[in-house]
């Protein structure tokens, strides 16, 4: 009884009133959460995980700065294929990329929707929306802008209507749509982002017909997200012709 400890101990009173150092206990539970939480933390290691699949895509690249000075991540749509990678892997790939290659400092983030097409390169707003929100609120702030390049109607149509509801208003209010490449070197000098040979083609679509991202001009190369309605009307009459020939 005369001699104390500086420790300071927790004890679980039983039944019995027998009293246990209860501190192994606390311990690992403590160390379970820390697990659970672990990888929100930038200074985690990720050399355990392996990510040379994704990084052979070259859909998330970081590369130049805009006119403002933050660092950009490229991102091309058309690259990723959304089918056979899980919103985990990609959660996952995305803190890698941003811990690993851009610790500190302001950033952007130059997305290219050029022909892409929801079945296969796109994760969903959902998953997108998840993965933004389990970012610390210190990347968040971090990130300024999204040039969002060649948005689609579908696009808009689900950002102008349901925006708001699946993004958080700091997200919503930073994304800057960018209808040709021509008003991206407002914000970016030219030659600060790799722009894919296929994004320049369907931007000179546009340029010569800028009704077929609208689905109102026909789009002989299928290079818009919306079908136009004259290859829409084609491919029902081939369907229809097939069925009275099967019958």
């Amino acid at each position: 009884m005369g001699s104390s400890s500086n420790d300071d101990f927790s004890v679980v009173v039983l039944a019995s009133d027998l009293g246990i150092d209860a501190r192994p206990f606390l311990a690992n539970q403590d160390r379970e959460i820390e697990d659970q939480d672990n990888w929100h933390d930038c200074s985690q290691d990720f050399s355990d995980e392996d990510f040379p699949d994704l990084d052979v895509l070259h859909f998330f690249r970081l590369q130049g700065s805009d006119k403002s000075g933050n660092r950009i991540f490229r991102i091309v749509g058309k690259y990723f294929p959304a089918p056979v990678i899980s919103g985990e892997r990609l959660k996952k790939y995305i803190f890698h990329k941003i811990c690993s290659e851009l610790p500190e400092g302001p950033f952007c983030i130059v997305y290219m929707h050029s022909t892409v097409q929801k079945e296969d390169n796109s994760p969903g707003v959902t998953i997108l929306r998840w993965i933004y929100e389990e970012l610390p609120s210190e990347i968040k702030d971090r990130l300024q802008v999204v040039y969002f390049i060649h948005p689609g109607l579908r696009s808009r149509l689900v950002f102008a209507t349901l925006g708001r509801l699946f993004l958080s208003g700091g997200l919503y209010w930073k994304i800057k749509y960018v209808s040709r490449l021509q008003y991206l070197w407002d914000d970016i000098k030219k030659g600060e982002v790799e722009i894919p040979e296929f994004v320049q083609n369907h931007d000179n679509v546009l340029e010569h017909r800028p009704l077929t991202d609208y689905g109102i001009e026909p789009d002989p190369l299928h290079l818009t997200e919306v079908p136009s309605a004259a290859y829409s009307l084609g491919r029902y009459e081939e369907r229809l012709a097939s069925r009275e020939f099967m019958s």
